[in-house]
């Protein structure tokens, strides 16, 4: 197609520059080819529990809040000291991913202070440890006099 095109009349066509090419240089005989660079990924976003999280919908999350999907698994905390807390909470959400659940209960209790237990306080801060926040797609209270509870919705294994 481009060979057809012929210059107005007085005019001529430009030449066309040399065509350069770069070839880089050799590597060593003993080198190893360059790594791709791999992708890195971004962490996910920070849990709330009771917030509604990017990448949820509205009807799955409108159940987890309201407490119409039922948790598959239950795990109660109470009367663990917080290391102990801790430890379970992150042994039961990697069992619970590994069988494949997608919903389960975590019961730390209200407390008696008017901010909560220390077990309620330091949950979302477990929730949100990097070796724990690729695992939870949502949390929530089941409903809104109950804030003893949280039920997580987890993500599904890769």
């Amino acid at each position: 197609m481009a060979r057809s095109i012929r210059p107005l009349p007085g005019r001529e066509m430009p030449e066309a520059p040399p065509s350069v090419t770069v070839t880089p240089p050799p590597r060593p005989a003993g080198e190893p080819p360059p790594a791709a660079v791999p992708k890195r990924r971004l962490p996910p976003p920070e849990i709330a529990v009771g917030a509604q999280p990017s990448g949820l919908d509205a009807r799955r999350w409108r159940d987890l809040r309201r407490g119409t999907m039922r948790p598959e698994r239950k795990l109660d905390l109470h009367g663990m000291t917080a290391a102990k807390a801790h430890q379970e909470v992150e042994r039961f959400l990697r069992s619970a991913q590994a069988e494949g659940l997608r919903v389960v209960c975590i019961v730390t209790g209200k407390g008696s202070s008017a901010e909560g237990g220390v077990l309620r306080r330091e949950l979302p801060h477990w929730l949100n440890a990097p070796a724990l926040r690729p695992i939870i797609l949502g949390a929530a209270h089941p409903h809104r006099s109950n804030a003893g509870s949280v039920h997580l919705l987890l993500r599904r294994p890769r």
